[in-house]
């Protein structure tokens, strides 16, 4: 595949061979980003890991220090709807909102969070939510009684983090314009949440491939302390 000229300029500064720590790569990263816009910083990782296997599933949520760079519009589906609002909720509402879903195929948002005693309607719209990754659940803390705690947390940076088919995991966890020490401290955050979330069944290897990259930017492959 032939590759833009700003791209191969940046991949000349890859050692492909090297195996840089989280300082490094986080200075690196800010400097092979070849676009003009403020581009994301993802890290992608493979695991080692039968995501088909209900014991192998890795999944969860964390607050990055310093946020990602992304401001997530949060549709609340509550009954405290003046509570919900007044925690930063760019929408909230209640069954009127689901109804406009599915009679208008809204979808101006990027997170849905709900009090438990809205599942039941929002249940309904499973097939709809479900395969745009939208239903809430109680365990990425979409589901809560404490709606204020819970929108206050997506605002503030929190991301969730779940192994794909494959085993492979993309997460966006700042942009180029971070200070280095910012995206170190996120990616060093990040990276502790996801061994923490370690099967006990995965007794080898459990990160095969770990890489740091901008958007349109080269791979830089990264370790950290107490990879496995």
């Amino acid at each position: 595949m032939k590759r833009a000229k700003k791209y191969l300029i940046a991949l000349e500064k890859v050692d492909q061979e090297k195996l840089y720590g989280i300082e490094e790569a986080s200075k690196l990263v800010k400097e092979t980003s070849t676009v003009k816009f403020d581009a994301t910083i993802d890290v992608s990782l493979k695991l080692n890991v039968d995501p088909k296997q209900a014991d192998q599933q890795v999944r969860g949520t964390l607050i990055l220090p310093n946020g990602n760079g992304k401001t997530k519009r949060v549709l609340a589906i509550t009954d405290k709807v003046e509570d919900a609002k007044s925690a930063g909720a760019d929408f909230a509402g209640g069954k009127e909102l689901l109804d406009k879903i599915q009679s208008q195929n809204w979808f101006d948002f990027d997170v849905i969070v709900a009090t438990p005693n809205m599942m039941g309607e929002i249940g309904k719209l499973g097939r709809v939510l479900g395969p745009k990754g939208l239903m809430p659940n109680p365990k990425t803390g979409t589901v809560s009684p404490d709606i204020v705690k819970a929108i206050k947390e997506i605002k503030a940076g929190k991301i969730e983090y779940r192994v794909d088919k494959e085993g492979n995991m993309h997460v966006t966890i700042a942009r180029v314009s971070f200070p280095e020490t910012q995206i170190a401290e996120n990616l060093k955050v990040f990276c502790e949440a996801v061994m923490k979330a370690k099967p006990a069944v995965v007794k080898n290897v459990y990160i095969k491939n770990a890489v740091l990259h901008t958007t349109m930017g080269p791979a830089i492959h990264f370790t950290f302390e107490g990879r496995k």
